[in-house]
């Protein structure tokens, strides 16, 4: 080994060092990057506490157990994945690139990354369709959509994008040679081809958004037939009283789910947008580690819209924060009824 060598491995770092396929380690510091790494792990801290709310709040509560609730509550367990495994992991990859823990725990993270965001996805479009079923049908939805119907409707979701996501990491896997994904010890990536991106972006993003937008653009349109028709009714009765039934439940829930499923495309946009950008897409750029985390985000973001026009959120949120939750009748409690 000549001077200009050893000189070489004095200076680079390695994951493995006693590994000659090891991976150089690069570790980043600095103020920047702590206050980075600071808010990064405050976010995920924060999107583990509001979806864990959410979900003890319509597990716990009798008033909760609607079957829009439980879609609400399977869209905040997918939630909960990003903030307890995905987000600490990534964040522990920005700070050092290295990957210690094994190729097994690799491949069961990147599983529960692209479940959790095949799920989500499922469940905005369970969410739409329970919206147009509530508002062209309200007479009859109590009957078309129950707790057993929706239930069931949700284990074939998550079931669904299981087998999903296995199957694109199949084919991912035999697009691509493994010792290209692998390419040193104590790596954790995936890389994508564009050709398979080009079929899960209609697959996973244009199909499900297509039938979205369009389920919300009727719901919408529906529920501003039935404020007119409301409010004539309303005029011609004079009835102070029935004043209060001039907004809809039903329509309260739609605009406000409609709002959930605006943010959810919105931040999916970068991330759709760029997966059609590269020959090939991997991970580690730092492209995709932004607009990935924009996708992270939103699951933050959902419990705090559940907190600004759901007053039983806040209501239960301050009975669980209070310890409240421990009352033998707790779930029996009252969350403002009349709102829910």
């Amino acid at each position: 080994m000549n001077i200009t060598e050893y000189q070489h491995n004095m200076t680079v770092q390695y994951c493995f060092p006693e590994d000659n396929s090891s991976c150089i380690k690069e570790v980043r510091t600095g103020t920047g990057n702590i206050f980075l790494f600071t808010l990064l792990s405050f976010i995920s801290v924060c999107t583990v506490f509001l979806n864990l709310l959410v979900i003890i709040s319509i597990s716990q509560f009798k008033q909760l157990h609607t079957p829009t609730n439980l879609l609400i509550l399977s869209l905040a367990v997918a939630d909960l994945l990003v903030g307890l495994v995905i987000m600490p992991v990534n964040t522990m990859q920005l700070k050092d690139s290295c990957w210690y823990l094994g190729n097994m725990t690799c491949i069961v993270a990147l599983i529960i990354n692209f479940i959790s965001m095949s799920a989500s996805v499922c469940n905005m479009v369970f969410i739409a369709i329970d919206r147009y079923i509530a508002i062209s049908d309200p007479l009859l939805y109590s009957t078309k959509v129950t707790m057993c119907k929706m239930s069931f409707l949700i284990i074939l979701g998550w079931s669904c994008s299981l087998l999903y996501i296995l199957m694109y990491l199949y084919l991912n896997d035999h697009l691509i040679q493994s010792q290209i994904v692998n390419r040193c010890h104590g790596e954790c990536t995936v890389i994508v081809k564009s050709s398979l991106a080009t079929v899960d972006l209609v697959m996973s993003f244009l199909c499900p958004c297509s039938v979205i937008l369009v389920l919300y653009s009727i719901i919408f349109t529906l529920a501003r037939r039935q404020a007119k028709a409301v409010r004539s009714v309303l005029n011609a009765t004079s009835n102070k009283h029935r004043a209060k039934v001039s907004k809809s439940s039903n329509s309260k829930a739609a605009k406000t789910l409609g709002i959930v499923v605006g943010v959810y495309l919105s931040l999916w946009i970068p991330f759709s947008l760029c997966s059609l950008s590269f020959e090939n897409i991997t991970s580690v750029s730092l492209v995709w580690t932004v607009i990935t985390w924009l996708i992270y985000i939103n699951s933050s973001v959902n419990p705090l819209i559940y907190a600004i026009f759901y007053p039983w959120f806040r209501a239960s949120a301050k009975y669980i924060v209070t310890c409240r939750l421990f009352d033998y009748s707790s779930s029996t409690f009252s969350l403002f009824p009349e709102q829910i």
